[in-house]
């Protein structure tokens, strides 16, 4: 099992635009430490040592916490339980994390 670290995305605004998963060259930076303040999961920790270490996008490259991005990473074919290699403990965390942003933020409920 990969020992995946989990935080809380840094962000300066909310936004429920269309949501496509964020690449490298969409930062403005190269610095992987702020790019990493846009993702729940790393597996080198953070900041992590490389951009594909970093898993579940939830910030926009401009950021801004996205609903869509909350939904993908909670359910689904890219979603947290799609990674191999993650605990059954951080795939709760993560879910845990996801559902308090979508309230807190968006006064949406993500659900089970």
């Amino acid at each position: 099992m990969t020992d995946y670290a989990v935080h809380e995305p840094e962000y300066s605004g909310t936004t429920d635009d269309e949501w496509e998963d964020p690449q490298l060259n969409d930062f403005e930076t190269d610095d992987l430490g702020e790019v990493a303040d846009h993702f729940l999961l790393s597996a080198s920790g953070f900041p992590p040592e490389n951009f594909s270490d970093l898993k579940l996008p939830v910030v926009d490259p401009e950021g801004n916490l996205n609903l869509n991005a909350l939904q993908t990473a909670h359910g689904g074919a890219h979603g947290v339980e799609a990674i191999d290699d993650v605990d059954e403990e951080t795939v709760e965390e993560v879910e845990d994390l996801l559902e308090d942003l979508a309230s807190e933020e968006f006064d949406h409920d993500l659900g089970d």
